[in-house]
């Protein structure tokens, strides 16, 4: 089976180059593998659990954020990083800016955690959101992230919601307040990051709850503070709340 993947090594060239494979297994991350064993020893690629836990092997195959442990393949596939990191080598990337955003939501536990009496319902309520493996998949297919890096983006909203449901957490409304900026807000809601999350989190949901949490909590979208909504009534004619 013949594969395609889009390596870069700054130390040999500015420029990405397409290489073709031709491998006998059919999961990726055995491919690659495979390859760097007995074709190509400089073949450069993250893995760790090969079990679909630890994140660690997210790459793009044909645009589609994927787990490469947990893909198989067809004929002429193209592999190729993540998107929105810099790339350190073929298939490897820098990902720890996007570990650092976690750091601005102030997440800490309550000093007092054993006297905190959890349910399992307690429990059930944050199960979803802690089962983010942090593999940057989200990031890559995010479009606002990719003109905004500051944008705090899915899994580290997705924490903040984790922690903002948890009861031991020890500052929600200071959490609230640092997904203010460059947060809930700047999200287009357009999904891309819930189709490519291998774990079935869903980003755009936490979200829109997080904007809902914010509301409850005095703050507002500030990109509609501006809008003149009047304005709409004498541009069409008057606005009729009967549609005629």
């Amino acid at each position: 089976m013949k594969i395609n993947i889009k390596r870069f090594n700054k130390e040999l060239s500015s420029n990405a180059q397409l290489d073709e494979f031709n491998v006998r297994k059919i999961n990726l991350l055995q491919a690659l593998i495979e390859i760097k064993k007995e074709i190509d020893p400089t073949l450069t690629f993250r893995c760790g659990c090969r079990s679909g836990v630890c994140g660690s092997c997210a790459v793009r195959v044909n645009g589609i954020e994927k787990l490469a442990c947990k893909t198989n393949l067809n004929e002429n596939d193209f592999i190729e990083p993540i998107n929105n990191s810099n790339i350190l080598k073929d298939l490897v990337v820098d990902v720890s800016h996007e570990t650092l955003l976690i750091s601005k939501l102030n997440l800490t536990i309550d000093a007092n955690i054993e006297s905190i009496q959890v349910s399992q319902e307690d429990v059930k309520n944050i199960d979803l959101q802690s089962n983010c493996i942090l593999c940057n998949s989200c990031y890559s297919s995010c479009p606002v992230y990719d003109i905004n890096k500051e944008f705090l983006g899915p899994f580290a909203l997705t924490r903040a919601l984790r922690y903002l449901n948890d009861k031991k957490n020890a500052n929600r409304l200071n959490i609230i307040d640092s997904i203010q900026t460059n947060g809930v807000w700047d999200c287009t809601l357009c999904s891309a990051c819930t189709l490519v999350c291998p774990q079935g989190i869903d980003p755009k949901a936490d979200i829109m709850q997080l904007q809902n949490i914010s509301v409850q909590n005095g703050y507002s979208n500030p990109y509609t503070q501006n809008l003149d909504f009047n304005s709409f009534g004498d541009d069409f004619g008057g606005f009729n709340p009967n549609g005629f």
